[in-house]
């Protein structure tokens, strides 16, 4: 066969190359949705021509009264189109179920997209700009925030599309599966230079992946920036333990409850700490007033991620005693 009808035979050859271990079942859904309106075309289509041709003015056709009853036909159509749409979407749900669902061990990766292009942060620190490098056969978390506009995580190869919204941290994960360069996208219109905010996502082995990491300058300490800007901004001067103010003390929260004064729990994860940064009032300790300032317009996220980075590191650290009230001692 020649390779235009080759092309012609096979569909998927449409696509762009699968090199995410979802990406074939995506294709499937895909194609099986493709081909079911496909069908739903051809046969509206050939009940229209039918009619109008058969019944057109003039025509001899014989017009008798309907045999049956227009609610049964009303039945059937309603209950075959039902089933239809409930069959896709117990086809397509465990898919999106799975999307939003990471595996309990990910290598996370954080992205930050800004006008026009994408800060990407690798695990030891070590930062690319339009570009990612990830290890394959691996569940690779992508923890994205946007510094000014929405824009769109995009990778064809993936069948991957994730908005990336500011003011919000989105994930996205993925498993790839196949070395080799992909091209990255930004799908939502950001602004005059949207066209350029592109990239690529490469994929290697574990072991060059590794090489690589190693490979260039060393990696910035991100903890030691964030420790650094804990002090810088006085976050110290309220949060350490030998501190004379009453604050929360971060020592060994991260992951852990936080009871709220409206009676809530939550659980003190990065997109908690961030809003504490960010929106402090939004969210309140219980037992402390709300005098924490908004560090929003002081932190850029590059900031951000070196902080959360320096409050993860202490999740490790043991939790600090319950304040107790100041004894009160009667007057004499």
């Amino acid at each position: 066969m020649n390779p235009p009808l080759a092309i012609l035979a096979s569909p998927v050859h449409w696509l762009p190359a699968e090199a995410s271990r979802s990406a074939g079942e995506v294709d499937a859904l895909f194609l099986g949705l493709v081909a079911l309106s496909v069908l739903l075309v051809v046969v509206l289509a050939g009940l229209n021509l039918t009619f109008i041709l058969r019944y057109r003015k003039g025509s001899k056709a014989a017009r008798p009264p309907l045999r049956i009853a227009s609610w049964k036909l009303e039945t059937l159509w309603i209950s075959t189109t039902t089933v239809i749409f409930l069959g896709i979407f117990a086809w397509g749900a465990p898919h999106y179920i799975a999307a939003a669902r990471p595996p309990a061990t990910t290598y996370d990766i954080h992205v930050t997209a800004r006008q026009w292009m994408w800060d990407i942060r690798q695990p030891n620190g070590r930062r690319e700009f339009n570009s990612i490098h990830v290890p394959s056969g691996r569940a690779v978390r992508l923890i994205m925030e946007s510094e000014d506009v929405i824009h769109s995580f995009y990778v064809p190869s993936f069948r991957l599309k994730q908005d990336v919204v500011p003011g919000k941290q989105v994930t996205l994960w993925f498993e790839p599966t196949k070395p080799g360069t992909y091209h990255l996208f930004c799908a939502e219109f950001c602004g005059t230079q949207h066209a350029a905010m592109g990239g690529s996502v490469i994929v290697q082995s574990p072991a060059d992946y590794e090489a690589w990491l190693q490979r260039g300058d060393a990696a910035i300490d991100t903890v030691a920036r964030g420790r650094r800007l804990f002090t810088l901004h006085g976050c110290a001067g309220c949060h350490a333990a030998e501190s004379r103010f009453h604050a929360p003390q971060l020592e060994g929260i991260y992951g852990r409850q936080v009871p709220l004064d409206d009676g809530r729990f939550v659980i003190a994860n990065e997109q908690y700490l961030r809003d504490a940064v960010l929106d402090p009032q939004r969210e309140i300790a219980a037992g402390y007033e709300p005098v924490m300032p908004s560090y929003r317009g002081q932190l850029n996220e590059a900031d951000l991620l070196d902080l959360l980075a320096y409050l993860r590191s202490l999740a490790d650290a043991p939790l600090p005693p319950p304040e107790m009230p100041p004894a009160v001692h009667p007057q004499p």
